[in-house]
């Protein structure tokens, strides 16, 4: 059986559309291309509408491409990195030098994802989903998971001020705004973003712009070659929103939106 037979993750009706009832979003991510397989035309979208997005990557994607070393992927990858943002309209891209491929899920991925939260002062967090499953039932890479958890914790670790204290003291104010983190490739979404024309378009050339990334993934690069892919993706997606062309997303709400239920 495909793993890839239902990458809508619903059997049911169809899923709400993402609130897009904000300024400003924070997608955190592993990698370079990690954004660009699909959540970049959401982004696309978002930068619009005249909202601001900024990215940060955990990693320079040193150990991304294995016939070449990471000292020269690292520095490639980043400028691929910045390409593929400036194509969907983001030009904010942060990155912490965290280790390719060993990446720890632990306090100091906290605070550094914290520190970003603090300056960039999101409303919306996007990120990628932390669980061992992800969508089409496929296993998720280690980084991944532990980027996607602390990114979740950070959201409210950057908020309390007893939280990091040294964050204070580099000028960073405690950040209560973030109002919910979406996680993308998740195995069963619950919200999704329509990204039918323009968006996808943008979204294909921001992942074509990982072209040395791709060429070097050797027999397996024309397998993900970014239009038939990412089209593909979409459109498989696009039945859970009832639209033609869709990015789905497991949103996680930090806070009740509107008055408590109980009062």
């Amino acid at each position: 059986m495909s793993a890839f037979n239902d990458l809508g993750g619903t059997g049911g009706p169809p899923l709400a559309p993402l609130p897009e009832d904000w300024v400003r979003a924070l997608a955190v991510a592993a990698h370079p291309d990690d954004i660009e397989y699909g959540t970049a035309s959401a982004v696309a979208r978002w930068t619009a509408q005249g909202k601001q997005v900024g990215y940060l990557l955990a990693t320079r994607g040193e150990a991304g491409i294995d016939g070449m070393h990471p000292d020269r992927a690292a520095p490639l990858r980043e400028a691929e990195e910045r390409a593929g943002a400036r194509e969907v309209g983001v030009s904010d891209v942060e990155f912490l030098d965290h280790r390719d491929g060993v990446v720890e899920y632990g306090i100091a991925l906290r605070r550094d994802i914290t520190r970003a939260i603090r300056r960039f002062r999101p409303d919306v967090i996007v990120t990628g989903a932390y669980t061992i499953r992800m969508v089409g039932g496929l296993v998720n890479q280690a980084d991944h998971r532990a980027v996607g958890l602390a990114a979740l914790d950070a959201a409210r670790d950057a908020g309390n001020r007893w939280i990091f204290p040294e964050l204070a003291e580099e000028g960073l104010e405690p950040w209560s705004g973030v109002r919910f983190v979406a996680f993308a490739g998740a195995e069963r979404p619950t919200h999704g973003v329509e990204v039918t024309g323009n968006p996808l378009e943008r979204g294909i050339a921001s992942l074509a712009a990982h072209a040395e990334y791709t060429k070097g993934l050797g027999t397996d690069a024309d397998a993900f070659a970014p239009r038939p892919f990412l089209t593909w993706i979409a459109r498989s997606a696009g039945p859970a929103l009832g639209v033609e062309a869709a990015v789905l997303f497991d949103v996680h709400q930090l806070a009740p939106e509107g008055p408590p239920p109980w009062v």
